[in-house]
């Protein structure tokens, strides 16, 4: 699957697994917008959530990763920019569900509480799974605005 540009970001729990996430993602073929963090130095959750928000929502970048310690936090940031659907995974079912029924177009993931192995699994499915469509997962976005 090859397909554009994603956008990730982290939080100062999250560089390394970003690292991962973005040599996965290349490995793809997706090009990779890093817009931080890239060391464990304290730093804003809500700062990074919205920029890759922004990103997405901009077109500068067609989906997003953001990840924080449980992926809660940074997601309600990307959230809070209109067109985000971003949503937290804790395995590769709410993953997948996530792209069929939602179309979701940020994936937010806690390091905290999801170990790398799932991590990885959760991307892959994120990554992979195509919308469904159909009339009423269509209906249910239209709502959330």
């Amino acid at each position: 699957m090859s397909e554009g540009t994603i956008a990730i970001a982290s939080d100062h729990a999250g560089p390394s697994l970003k690292e991962e996430f973005k040599a996965d993602l290349e490995k793809r073929g997706f090009t990779v917008l890093d817009l931080g963090t890239h060391g464990d130095e304290s730093v804003d959750y809500p700062d990074y959530g919205k920029a890759v928000g922004e990103a997405v929502a901009s077109g500068k970048a067609e989906r997003g990763v953001v990840i924080c310690g449980t992926g809660i936090g940074i997601s309600i940031a990307a959230n809070r920019i209109p067109g985000v659907r971003a949503a937290v995974v804790h395995d590769v079912t709410s993953a997948k569900l996530a792209r069929e029924h939602n179309d979701a177009n940020v994936m937010a993931l806690g390091v905290r509480v999801v170990g790398p192995e799932v991590a990885m699994d959760c991307l892959d499915a994120f990554f992979t799974t195509e919308f469904s469509g159909g009339e009423r997962h269509v209906r249910r976005i239209g709502k959330l605005g």
